[in-house]
């Protein structure tokens, strides 16, 4: 992208998201992350040049961008009344090979704990099972066995209401598409989590780009502490981890 931007809300910001690349982006509350994930995602208007495969975003039909990435926004009421397996029938993509589908749902579902949740109404779900439902649907969307023409995710906050075990099993399906070829761009507020699974962070502020490269790169503790406000440093036990205190 090149001088993507958002008037009011996101300065124009030019950077590059390559396939096999899982990037994080990082900052604080209001720092524009979720702006440029719905930019990208060519759901919230802007300025600038997006470009996909070599093509400007604006040039994709709504029905060529749903082949190509999937988008998860920040939150999502819980408004249908439908059982989870029909609520995924809706992301399956269109011409998938059945066979292929099935196994594709059962797989995702299974490393999700799912299974014995397909014939629940969405709206007997708990946060945690709601969040972990959407994340099925957009994986379902884009995952290769079933899209072979798939090639970005776009999750805004994906481990919200995880619990650890499925934010680890979170992190593996998010390996799994980015070593089958698939970019993967997310928010994170886990600063610990970006460190140890992100290829390349993007650090955000006030609307503007700050940083970018490898987590060690960017994850510097005196940046890190003068855009959060807070006191950064690598703990002196597991140089991979991150602790905050106050100022």
């Amino acid at each position: 992208m090149n001088n993507a931007a958002v008037t009011g809300r996101l300065m124009p910001i030019s950077a590059q998201l390559d396939a096999g690349q899982r990037v994080d982006l990082i900052g604080p509350n209001g720092a524009g992350k979720s702006t440029l994930l719905a930019h990208i995602a060519a759901v919230l208007p802007g300025v600038g040049e997006i470009t996909f495969l070599h093509r400007s975003i604006q040039r994709y039909s709504a029905a060529e961008l749903a082949r190509y990435r999937a988008y998860l926004c920040q939150q999502q009421a819980v408004t249908l009344q439908m059982p989870v397996f029909q609520y995924l029938a809706l992301h399956q993509p269109v011409g998938a090979e059945p066979q292929a589908l099935e196994q594709t749902i059962s797989y995702l579902t299974g490393r999700l704990a799912l299974l014995d949740k397909l014939q629940y109404r969405l709206t007997q779900l708990s946060g945690g099972e709601w969040q972990r439902v959407r994340l099925a649907a957009v994986l379902l969307q884009v995952w290769p066995s079933v899209n072979r023409q798939s090639r970005l995710l776009l999750l805004d906050e994906p481990s919200n209401s995880l619990d650890i075990a499925q934010q680890i099993a979170l992190n593996q399906l998010l390996a799994e598409f980015c070593q089958a070829g698939g970019a993967v761009l997310l928010s994170n507020h886990d600063l610990n989590d970006t460190l140890h699974h992100a290829d390349q962070v993007w650090l955000l502020a006030e609307g503007r780009l700050l940083a970018t490269g490898t987590s060690e790169q960017v994850m510097e503790p005196n940046r890190l502490g003068e855009v959060y406000g807070v006191h950064f440093e690598y703990s002196k036990r597991h140089q991979r981890w991150l602790i905050a205190t106050a100022l």
